[in-house]
């Protein structure tokens, strides 16, 4: 599903990635854990392609992204990648549904499909009757729910989680964790997790650790 290539990144004479080769198989989940400042975020950034390498190559479901225009590259980032942050960056404006469908009716999806998409994957994160309920109105794990939904909504060749449960509680952060497992099994979802969550980590198929710029 995902295959890099050394991969170099460097901000100004700092290098930070030197030289990731990496390969993940669909429905697999790997966690990349490692000391803050190792590069982790920089690598699922570049990874999810919301940033870029200066060197290497990346391909997704087979797809070179490293080659595609900035146009091309965010069509592809839209209709292929999930992300779920440690902040769920939900629209306060919006109820919970329309936050789920954002993406799809961005892809393109009329309204009508993009309602059943977004009310079907609710159901299935059990948060079928907060739908109509807007961000301030949810609890924290609720909320990353939901976030985890709208990472969905396009049926995403992967999904790119950065400390998912670094603001939740520990039941909460659980459930979360349990849940990545669930969609899995049942969607055959890929995920690429960097957590200081040591338990998610472990939880994962591949733990990675990043040190030095470089996966160990």
């Amino acid at each position: 599903m995902i295959r890099a290539h050394s991969l170099f990144k460097s901000y100004n004479s700092l290098a930070v990635l030197k030289g990731i080769d990496l390969q993940i198989e669909k429905g697999e989940i790997v966690s990349i854990v490692g000391a803050s400042g190792a590069g982790k975020s920089t690598l699922l950034h570049i990874l999810g392609t919301l940033d870029s390498a200066d060197k290497g190559k990346l391909l997704i479901d087979e797809v070179e992204v490293t080659s595609l225009s900035a146009k091309k590259l965010s069509a592809f980032r839209n209709q292929k990648i999930g992300f779920v942050f440690q902040a769920h960056h939900l629209l306060p404006e919006f109820t919970a549904l329309e936050n789920v469908m954002m993406p799809a009716l961005i892809s393109g999806h009329g309204k009508s499909s993009a309602t059943t998409k977004a009310m079907s994957l609710l159901e299935q994160l059990g948060l079928a009757e907060r739908a109509s309920h807007r961000p301030s109105e949810l609890s924290g794990g609720e909320q990353q729910r939901i976030a985890v939904a709208r990472a969905l909504v396009n049926n995403p060749a992967a999904i790119f989680a950065d400390e998912p449960s670094g603001n939740l509680d520990s039941a909460s952060a659980k459930a979360l964790h349990q849940l990545f497992f669930d969609l899995r099994k049942n969607l055959n979802q890929t995920f690429v997790i960097v957590t200081h969550n040591e338990e998610l980590a472990n939880m994962a198929d591949r733990k990675l650790v990043m040190k030095d710029g470089l996966l160990k």
